[in-house]
């Protein structure tokens, strides 16, 4: 297993980090899987698959680096540089675009664990990489970014939340298959045979992404990464929630969907990214369902949390066991295009 020696400060000191650039390297790799893990990843890539296979078709040298960078179980380091606080998606894609090219081969030799395809012996790759991220970017995540990033950002406010119910071991243990603190001052941050690494004093960060997937990475021995799939609940198809009629008939749709929500405590924020709503409107909601006795709230650290109440779950499940289902939520549209590699 890889893990991490990590003192008390540097662990108090991490924080959690938004980057479209994670985000838009995870769809690459759920791309280049071609296997969703629930409804919504099927539908995305349904309608983005095609064009993404078509356009490596055509560009044989960029499918045989995505082949290779990805490898089986080491991904090629100038592919994930560790992301920022507050880094736009162009500035990110911008240091991969800017990687030594001599380095690119090396970290693509470790990722093969084995010698580089003659194709692959040449000066484009970083800047081949940076188009194909470019390609991803504007298809499947810019045009869902504003969703996205709420999503995460409930994650967010979930996992702070625990952090102050549990502490840090807590979070760790959960973030993904393979995490989990040790003791001793130990992170076990995947199940491969790495050598472990002393990172105290390091700034390091965690990076939800909304597919199912993660990895870790570092810039020398100064700042280090864990990427980690948000919490499911975020990230399934709305409509394996969908809204009972009789339930919607009778609080409303809007208000019936925060109730069917609340199956466990959720904020404010992520109750906003699952159903779309306005914070104003999901506030409306919770302020009706708090008078009724329906929900309840606490506090946990800085963020409130909502649940339903023992009446809440009477409706909930009553409503449930008509078997009767309103509208879904719409998928994305497509977003196809062809990639261009300059070079």
């Amino acid at each position: 297993m890889g893990w991490w020696q990590v003192n008390a400060d540097t662990l108090a000191r991490s924080r959690f980090v938004l980057s479209p650039l994670a985000e838009t390297f995870a769809s690459l790799k759920l791309l280049h899987a071609g296997v969703g893990a629930h409804p919504g990843e099927h539908d995305w890539l349904r309608d983005r698959l095609p064009g993404y296979r078509a356009a490596l078709a055509a560009d044989p040298v960029t499918a045989l680096l995505v082949r290779a960078g990805l490898g089986r179980s080491w991904v090629a380091d100038f592919l994930t540089p560790t992301p920022r606080d507050g880094e736009s998606f162009e500035e990110g894609v911008a240091r991969v675009r800017s990687a030594d090219p001599a380095a690119a081969r090396a970290h693509l030799r470790m990722s093969l664990a084995g010698p580089l395809p003659a194709a692959l012996d040449r000066d484009d790759l970083p800047e081949r990489a940076a188009g194909l991220l470019e390609y991803v970017w504007e298809a499947g995540v810019r045009p869902y970014w504003e969703r996205r990033r709420r999503v995460l950002e409930a994650d967010v406010v979930a996992r702070t939340a625990q952090v102050s119910r549990g502490g840090w071991a807590a979070v760790l243990d959960s973030l993904r298959p393979g995490t989990r603190w040790l003791g001793e001052s130990r992170f076990q941050v995947n199940l491969h045979e790495y050598p472990p690494r002393e990172i105290s004093g390091a700034e390091l960060v965690f990076v939800p992404v909304t597919p199912k997937t993660g990895w870790v990475s570092w810039d020398e021995r100064e700042r280090y990464a864990v990427v980690y799939p948000c919490t499911g609940a975020l990230t399934e198809d709305h409509r394996a929630r969908a809204v009972p009629a009789a339930l919607g008939a009778l609080l409303g749709t809007g208000r019936a969907a925060v109730l069917v929500l609340l199956a466990g405590p959720l904020s404010t924020t992520q109750l906003v990214a699952l159903t779309g709503q306005g914070l104003g409107s999901v506030g409306r909601h919770l302020r009706v369902l708090l008078d009724a006795g329906l929900v309840e709230r606490r506090r946990a650290g800085r963020s409130v949390l909502y649940s339903r109440t023992a009446a809440g779950e009477v409706l909930a499940r009553a409503a449930a066991g008509q078997g009767l289902s309103g509208g879904t939520e719409a998928g994305d549209g497509p977003g196809r295009g062809p990639f261009t590699a300059r070079g």
